[in-house]
């Protein structure tokens, strides 16, 4: 019998051969020990200690990235970990032609990147590590909120190109220096890809180009991965990303596993949905699990949730869903 290494699997699973069983990663949130490079990566390593994934995918705050240029938040009780914006850097159109690319030695961009140092010092070459970062895009909403970015983005786009701009390097100077940690790959977070949002020209303009300046630098890394958040996504605009795998809320979107094999290159992550995981018993969140292997043939499927598990999931569906892969 082969010896089925984490990184092997996941490379059979991108390559669309068959693994000895199916990857499985699950991540979450984790306020206020996101607030702290120690605490955060100590999250982390206990989750993967109690559970073994496949993949160690550290999560912080989406705050971290901006943080920096004035952003304020704070968590007030939401069960999926996020925070919650109290004040914005960006509030006319002008200030998007005053904000400077950050350094990331300092502020909360070194102390993420401290963070990633010491997963990926603690997991050793055993469990691959993939950082996180925001689409400049999901950056700028979170800047300035989500109804001023479409207002700006349309009554004064060269000023909200020139965020954007200063976004992307400032995102391009952090993914450099997270690559120097010894990362196997990035968790890329898309969020306006939507149509309630903005129409395929918008995101073409203001999200994929972007997109695919950032995605061209991360193609050293072996374990990229994209995630499509919300409901109502452009699923066809962002399918062919240049990344291993592709996330997405498919048990809330109308775009199945099936379906979203059937457009991407890579692999895709999830297969159940973070609410049926958030039951009183874990049966739903298996009948998932099983039909969502069955839809791949067993292939192209790392399982997991369409997004951040919650906070307040009960461990033993958590276990239950871990333990799933493991049987014959």
């Amino acid at each position: 019998m082969p010896d089925w290494s984490k990184r092997k699997r996941l490379e059979a699973t991108i390559a669309g051969e068959l693994p000895d069983r199916p990857p499985i990663a699950i991540w979450r949130h984790w306020p206020g020990d996101d607030q702290r490079s120690d605490s955060l990566a100590a999250s982390h390593l206990k989750w993967q200690q109690d559970y073994d994934w496949d993949l160690i995918k550290v999560s912080p705050a989406s705050s971290f990235a901006i943080s920096d240029w004035g952003v304020k938040d704070r968590w007030v009780g939401s069960i999926e970990g996020t925070r919650e914006y109290t004040h914005r850097a960006v509030n006319e159109p002008g200030d998007w032609e005053r904000l400077k690319p950050l350094d990331p030695a300092e502020g909360m961009l070194a102390t993420q990147l401290e963070a990633l140092r010491m997963v990926v010092s603690a997991a050793g070459e055993s469990v691959p590590v993939v950082g996180t970062i925001f689409s400049p895009l999901a950056q700028a909403k979170n800047i300035a909120g989500p109804e001023k970015i479409l207002s700006h983005m349309r009554s004064h786009p060269d000023s909200f190109h020139r965020g954007l701009e200063t976004i992307l390097t400032s995102t391009l100077r952090y993914l450099d220096e997270a690559k120097k940690t010894g990362i196997s790959g990035m968790f890329y977070a898309v969020q306006q890809a939507r149509y309630p949002l903005m129409n395929s020209d918008e995101f073409a303009a203001f999200g994929r180009a972007y997109d695919l300046r950032l995605l061209a630098e991360m193609q050293d890394l072996w374990l990229n991965m994209t995630h499509i958040h919300g409901t109502d996504i452009m699923f066809g605009s962002v399918a062919d990303y240049p990344v291993q795998f592709v996330n997405w809320h498919d048990r809330e979107t109308s775009v199945s596993i099936a379906e979203g094999l059937q457009q991407i290159k890579g692999a895709a992550s999830g297969g159940v949905s973070r609410w049926s995981l958030h039951q009183e018993t874990p049966e739903r969140a298996l009948a998932e699990a099983s039909e969502a292997v069955s839809a791949a043939s067993g292939r192209r499927l790392m399982l997991g949730t369409g997004c951040v598990a919650m906070i307040t999931s009960p461990t033993s569906n958590i276990r239950a869903l871990r333990e799933f892969v493991d049987k014959p």
